[in-house]
């Protein structure tokens, strides 16, 4: 379950907050098992799950990552794809490039294998939309849904009449509470959590020529996918860069509070010389706090493309690299997926993409590799 404390977070995304008291009808029931977790769960001292190994990305139960690489189909497994006439349904939890950028790459898959999509939905984060997007797809059939699911307890429950009716479900990064690997899901599929803290840190120590005080805001809160790309972060720099030293660390939970957070970090340390921010819509707080202190030489490091970071990165700002999923990837893989488990064939429980590093040298590559789409007219103008 994800327990995040007012928030979702989703990769390639900002953090959003829960829906409202009425939109909720399992808020009680989710913040008791939320108490469970947090009891049971071991810590990093902060509200972050430890994981052991920092370098190597694990599933949200501690599964063993597989690359979407590996995962094709048969000849004969294509060739019953093709004459099974399936069906899918694409439902979501929010709208977003991320998204788009998702459900263009399932689509395109999806059609070469001749699988027609009948339904999709936007969920809008919000739990009975959720429900009642996964009710309208049902109404139509579908053998496969690929989605989004949020809020554990509640995508139980949305989720339960897809189960009933043994549709196969392929899941991005979230899994509803309690259900099963092969059982209820095919698979969960995400992105190569761990190596986006790794190339991460590689990239802020080429911009501080690998020495320099550094600042550290992690997400506070325990959800595997965040915990893992910042614990990734900093196990990088502490083991390969011994002179770079983490000399403050905050943890975020409410992403507009990343000006505040870095406007503090950088009173009380002002020679920080880089800054890792957990994701994309903190790190733009923390790019206004240093362009108001008239800071130009401190650097920051983030996760997700973001059009404003990218702007001040190609204009040779603060901003020396975003670190990428590749969603449009990520898409096509939960497709795949999806297709090897309707005609009955074994996918492992946790697949992961590649992660990429995108810099000004290489950006309008990378925003077609993480999105499959154009760079934005306002980036472009600055590289014609």
């Amino acid at each position: 379950m994800d327990i995040r404390k007012d928030f979702h977070w989703r990769p390639g995304g900002s953090a959003v907050k829960f829906p409202k008291e009425g939109k909720m009808k399992n808020r009680k029931k989710i913040a008791g098992v939320g108490a469970i977790v947090l009891a049971l769960t071991a810590f990093t001292g902060t509200g972050q799950l430890a994981h052991a190994n920092a370098s190597v990305t694990t599933g949200p139960n501690g599964e063993k990552a597989t690359a979407c690489a590996t995962v094709k189909l048969t000849t004969k497994q294509t060739k019953s794809v093709r004459a099974g006439k399936f069906t899918a349904a694409l439902l979501w939890h929010t709208s977003s490039d991320f998204v788009t950028a998702v459900n263009a790459g399932a689509s395109a898959s999806l059609k070469r294998m001749g699988i027609k999509v009948v339904a999709t939905g936007d969920a809008q984060f919000d739990t009975a939309k959720q429900k009642a997007n996964v009710d309208t797809a049902m109404a139509k059939k579908p053998s496969l849904i690929l989605g989004l699911p949020f809020d554990g307890v509640a995508a139980a429950a949305a989720y339960k009449s897809a189960v009933a009716a043994k549709t196969k479900l392929v899941f991005l990064s979230n899994l509803p509470d309690k259900f099963t690997y092969g059982k209820e899901y095919v698979t969960v599929v995400t992105d190569d959590l761990a190596k986006m803290g790794i190339k991460a840190a590689d990239s802020l120590a080429t911009a501080m020529g690998a020495k320099g005080e550094v600042g550290y805001i992690f997400h506070d809160a325990t959800y595997y996918v965040t915990n893992q790309r910042d614990q990734a972060f900093k196990a990088r720099i502490a083991s390969k860069y011994p002179n770079m030293k983490i000399v403050s660390e905050q943890g975020l939970t409410d992403p507009a509070k990343g000006q505040e957070i870095a406007q503090a970090m950088l009173t009380k340390n002002p020679n920080i010389g880089g800054i890792y921010v957990t994701w994309a819509q903190p790190a733009e707080g923390v790019l206004a706090a240093l362009k108001a202190a008239g800071n130009k030489t401190t650097k920051i490091v983030t996760l997700d493309l973001s059009e404003p970071l990218a702007l001040d990165m190609v204009r040779n700002g603060n901003v020396a690299s975003l670190t990428a999923d590749a969603a449009y990837a990520l898409g096509k893989c939960m497709a795949v997926a999806g297709a090897i488990g309707l005609v009955k064939g074994k996918v492992p429980p946790f697949l992961i993409a590649p992660a990429l590093t995108v810099t000004a040298s290489n950006v309008e590559e990378g925003w077609k590799l993480s999105l499959n789409r154009p760079l934005p007219a306002s980036i472009k103008k600055e590289l014609d």
